[in-house]
């Protein structure tokens, strides 16, 4: 990536694949009524109204300003929205919580060791993080095709995070992979505002790999731990 800065409109409009895995991890947490939830990487906050209908009470993190300001238009007011790099997370009067939710985030955070540290500071006492994010061999094809380096993003495995989460202090942590190849419905736009974001041919370059590829080979590291 040439940059961390979000086109968060254009996200939006092509996040239809995002949406669909946040609604599994929501399944997968059972977040209840009352709840104190902290959506970790809230975008512009298309997912984190998909957590305010099970009722908890959600804090909403971000680190890009243009998503931030997206989440604010997008989420109803009582909805804390803060500008945060995750690394640096410190929720003050607005934390602790019972969980931590995050759909297609930690890829994009090549510290995992630093970022689990900060997330289970920010849980109380039996809380828990549930998660999902790309994992290895994520894209290893879309990579290929549009030029990207993989070590720009943090796709581990299982195991390996297995052992990062028990390091900053889960008792309970289990990771696994699960392959979903992806169909969208306008490929460049999709690469463009997603894989190739903050680039300046990124646009050249998604329609000339929309022509190579007809899915997106994604890899889901799928995450469910607990303090």
């Amino acid at each position: 990536m040439a940059s961390s800065s979000w086109d968060a409109a254009a996200y939006e409009q092509v996040a239809d694949p995002q949406e669909r895995w946040a609604r599994e991890i929501i399944a997968r947490g059972g977040f209840r009524a009352g709840e104190r939830v902290l959506d970790a990487g809230c975008g512009g906050g298309r997912v984190t109204r998909l957590l305010l209908e099970t009722g908890a009470d959600v804090v909403a993190v971000d680190a890009d300003p243009a998503m931030v300001a997206k989440a604010r238009e997008t989420l109803p007011a009582s909805v804390p929205v803060l500008e945060q790099d995750l690394l640096d997370l410190d929720l003050g009067e607005a934390g602790p919580v019972d969980a931590v939710f995050s759909c297609a985030v930690f890829h994009w955070i090549t510290d995992h060791d630093r970022l689990f540290a900060r997330l289970r500071a920010a849980l109380r006492p039996g809380g828990r993080l549930v998660a999902q994010c790309g994992g290895h061999g994520n894209i290893a094809r879309v990579l290929e095709v549009v030029g990207e380096r993989p070590g720009t993003w943090r796709y581990a495995t299982a195991e390996e995070t297995e052992e990062r989460l028990r390091r900053a202090g889960f008792g309970e942590a289990r990771a696994w992979l699960e392959p979903k190849p992806t169909h969208v419905d306008d490929m460049a736009a999709f690469l463009a505002a997603v894989v190739l974001h903050g680039r300046p041919d990124a646009r050249e370059v998604a329609e000339r790999a929309a022509r190579q590829l007809d899915h997106l080979d994604y890899v889901r590291l799928n995450i469910d731990a607990r303090v």
